[in-house]
């Protein structure tokens, strides 16, 4: 354990001198505090608390950019290593080599979950003296801060991964790059294209539910949007939920899969890997 925690906190200092911590405390404290300020307006009309709209706003504004904030934050953690020389004076230390992927992974790890709960909880701090919260409201948002946390640890445990898997730092880089449009963006449009040529036919509830689950980002929006009354009501996602049919608990054992194989398949490779 004190090996992990050496490795962990020199990374997290690498991430303070890199800037990185306060870079995307900035970003989500700026993204949060708008939506919470814009996105809660029509809570009058649907009659949900604004803190449960600011919920809906924020786990939207979450698939899209913490998988992009994770996956920059840790696509070089170990081909960058190698690249500058570094790697094989590290492992020239009484170290095992899980013991560097897992503790450069916590260190990572802390910086995004720092970045989380100082971003989101300016936002919730302010809807609180505002007087805009609800009991079932904190609790959706706690969920949601939890359900933040272990996306990031999906996307870093995949930026790893890559950075096994790629020869070059640049390499790295593109493979992060295409990662995250193919699991963000092209997954989920070609869901609906399928669905949209299948008219229904063919592609039924239960299948529909297993394609969601090959993808980390739709569970997470599943969970958020439709475990709590008031959100599902806030983000009109109550006939898709329902539809769906997947629970809160599918759908964090959905995300926990992605991440105990992906820094699994790391540490594998790593300890495979000739140097």
């Amino acid at each position: 354990m004190r090996t992990l925690a050496i490795l962990a906190g020199k990374e997290f200092r690498d991430g303070l001198r890199n800037r990185w911590v306060f870079a995307t405390i900035v970003l989500l404290t700026a993204l949060a505090l708008a939506l919470t300020l814009l996105g809660s307006a029509p809570v009058g009309e649907i009659k949900a608390s604004r803190l449960s709209a600011t919920v809906a706003s924020l786990s939207s504004l979450s698939v899209y950019l913490l998988p992009l904030i994770a996956l920059m934050l840790s696509y070089n953690a170990l081909v960058g290593e190698f690249e500058r020389g570094t790697m094989i004076l590290l492992l020239t230390y009484p170290v095992a080599r899980w013991q560097v992927v897992v503790g450069k992974f916590l260190g990572h790890m802390a910086i995004l979950t720092v970045a989380i709960v100082v971003g989101y909880g300016v936002s919730a701090l302010y809807i609180h003296f505002s007087g805009g919260g609800d009991a079932q409201g904190w609790r959706a948002f706690s969920a949601l801060i939890g359900s933040s946390v272990l996306l990031g640890a999906v996307f870093i445990a995949l930026g790893y991964l890559l950075s096994q898997l790629a020869r070059e730092e640049s390499m790295a880089a593109g493979l992060a790059i295409g990662t995250w449009i193919v699991m963000v963006v092209l997954y989920d449009l070609a869901l609906l294209g399928m669905l949209v040529a299948d008219h229904g036919e063919g592609v039924g509830k239960s299948l529909f539910s297993w394609l969601l689950l090959f993808n980390p980002t739709d569970a997470y929006r599943i969970f958020n949007l439709t475990t709590f009354n008031s959100v599902t009501l806030a983000s009109g996602m109550a006939g898709v939920g329902l539809k769906v049919g997947l629970g809160a608990g599918t759908s964090l054992l959905t995300m926990l899969v992605w991440l105990a194989a992906s820094l699994g398949g790391c540490v594998y490779l790593f300890h495979r890997r000739e140097l």
